[in-house]
């Protein structure tokens, strides 16, 4: 006698998705508020998810990271790779960061995951990934310029077990632990980490034994499925053809500049393609991604673009099909230094939307930031004898819209962390922020305006540190869409108390900076929507009063002199 298939009616379909949604989101706050890291806790820069027992995607946290759900996803099919279900056991949490044999896409990522069992029988994986602000390696924070081999960015991590059966390795905590700068923070992030998995499964079991095993396992399929089904009916209303697009990083900091990443994108009927062949080869430097990060990138603009309320699971990897070569930029052989791989998903995203832009009007964007302006200071606090290390990503301008002009000082696209207030670094850190603002006259002229970059002035106090970062749109600016005009590069250079000024690369080594110097960071602005004479007078006048935008700016890029009925007349008069 064979056994019906079990059905869910969508009204408890919607109710069980929203059941575990809240899971997910429960643990990306407990985590948030039990981290040691402001990295963590106060930029949220990190992910909570539900897997299935197959390892794909369910649910993913509402703030979780579009960047992080092809890691997690690696995560999930190593560990079944390497242990199988048979040896998966309640109580065991498994650890994993390497980009090359964990499904990773840089090592400061740590992927937690641990299983949930009803009866004795594996029903799904808790898993969550956090950015630790330091994975060893040559240089404080993990992801400075110069580095040109992965065993120079930190400690790998292949999936082991942290904890089996309910017991924590504590010799594998200690050799993690070893490795790292600032080991008493890492530790609190860690086991942040794990709180967040247990009270995942702690719920999640809840949830179980009110609606039964049989029916949440349905239920994951069926929101998986649903998900797929709505992405296809949206990518069917793109135009068949073939749409290309190609733009550059700026270098990787050892010399190779203008490293070209194209894209051919194919769509047909529901079907679509995302051809990165022809993109340019690995490079030494650690701007390198590998399939995981690449999948995180596509499934997030095609998100973005077509329908940005679909639920994050593994329905849009489904409808997300991408084509590389091994060995290239987008798809790096071992052993690529990668720590920077961020900036590259960023341009990743850039060129699909230049290339979909003929076919999506409405809903592309000017060129953002580039995003993931990469600042790390280490040193000694004298106030308390203990390393610090402070590491933040910061935004800048997001590319005006079809309907209304680009964001100020955002992060943008699949790095979706929080701004680290003054406050915290100054209270954490030996650290002054002489200045935090929008810089003036850095977003894209346009119909809609390009959003204006980030200026931020920082000063050690009471001691000589280091610093190291990376930039991208340092050197080549963030393009314009429609007639926009493209915003503003940039920089960071230091400025000393008596004047002189010293210009730093774009992904500078490890850098001494004096108790006399600030470290200054100036981030890109972006790109503008439609042609800058069809920006109404309204909008000019906004520009002038606000302080963003000066009287030459508007002068030289509209022809419109402010307070004058001359020039600049356009639509919304």
């Amino acid at each position: 006698m064979t056994t019906a298939p079990l059905t869910i009616d969508p009204i408890t379909l919607e109710i069980l998705h929203n059941g575990l949604r809240s899971i997910t989101d429960e643990c990306f706050i407990a985590l948030m508020k039990s981290a040691y890291s402001t990295n963590i806790k106060e930029r949220r820069d990190h992910s909570a998810t539900i897997m299935d027992r197959n390892g794909q995607l369910i649910v993913q946290a509402e703030h979780s990271l579009p960047i992080h759900i092809g890691s997690m996803l690696g995560l999930m099919h190593a560990v079944l790779k390497k242990y199988g279900r048979e040896g998966v056991r309640p109580g065991d949490i498994f650890v994993a960061n390497d980009p090359y044999v964990a499904g990773g896409s840089h090592l400061p990522d740590v992927n937690l995951g641990m299983p949930v069992f009803v009866a004795g029988e594996l029903v799904a994986f808790i898993c969550n990934i956090a950015h630790h602000a330091d994975i060893g390696g040559m240089a404080p924070g993990s992801m400075a310029g110069g580095m040109t081999e992965i065993f120079q960015e930190g400690l790998r991590i292949p999936p082991v077990k942290l904890f089996r059966e309910g017991e924590l390795q504590q010799d594998i905590l200690d050799l993690l632990l070893l490795n790292v700068r600032v080991p008493e923070e890492r530790r609190g992030d860690y086991f942040a980490q794990i709180a967040a998995c247990k009270l995942g499964e702690r719920r999640l079991k809840e949830l179980i034994a009110t609606h039964s095993a049989p029916v949440i396992t349905t239920a994951f399929e069926e929101i998986v499925t649903r998900t797929e089904s709505r992405m296809r009916a949206a990518v069917a209303t793109i135009p068949d053809g073939v749409y290309r697009f190609e733009d550059v990083m700026d270098d990787d900091g050892l010399g190779a500049k203008d490293i070209l990443i194209k894209v051919a994108v194919e769509v047909k009927g529901d079907r679509i393609n995302f051809d990165f062949r022809g993109s340019a080869p690995q490079v030494q430097g650690n701007i390198n991604v590998t399939t995981s990060a690449t999948q995180a990138a596509v499934c997030y603009t095609l998100k973005a673009l077509l329908d940005p309320q679909v639920p994050n699971n593994e329905g849009i990897l489904r409808v997300a099909q991408f084509t590389t070569e091994p060995g290239t930029l987008l798809d790096a052989s071992f052993p690529a230094a990668c720590a920077a791989r961020a900036h590259t998903c960023q341009r990743i995203i850039d060129v699909i939307i230049g290339a979909l832009a003929p076919a999506l009007p409405d809903k592309v964007v000017g060129a953002a930031n580039g995003a993931n302006t990469t600042a790390v200071f280490f040193g000694r606090d004298p106030r308390t004898g203990r390393d610090f290390l402070y590491l933040e990503t910061m935004g800048g301008g997001f590319g005006g819209r079809a309907t209304k002009d680009g964001k100020d000082g955002v992060q943008v696209h699949i790095t979706n962390t929080s701004n680290l207030p003054v406050e915290a670094i100054e209270m954490e850190y030996p650290l002054l922020v002489d200045s935090y603002g929008l810089i003036p006259d850095t977003g894209g002229a346009g119909k809609n305006r390009g959003g204006l970059a980030l200026r931020r002035v920082v000063k050690p106090v009471g001691l000589d540190c280091q610093f190291n970062g990376a930039g991208e749109r340092f050197r080549n600016q963030p393009w314009g869409v429609f007639g926009g005009k493209p915003g503003a590069t940039g920089r960071f250079f230091i400025q000393s108390d008596n004047g002189d000024v010293t210009k730093l690369s774009n992904k500078p080594d490890t850098t001494r900076l004096r108790t006399d110097q600030s470290l200054v960071v100036e981030t890109p602005g972006a790109g503008g929507y439609g042609p800058p004479a069809e920006r109404s007078r309204a909008a000019l006048e906004e520009d002038f009063r606000s302080g963003k935008f000066s009287a030459e700016f508007l002068r030289t890029h509209y022809g419109f002199e402010p307070g004058r009925l001359a020039g600049g007349s356009g639509e919304g008069e």
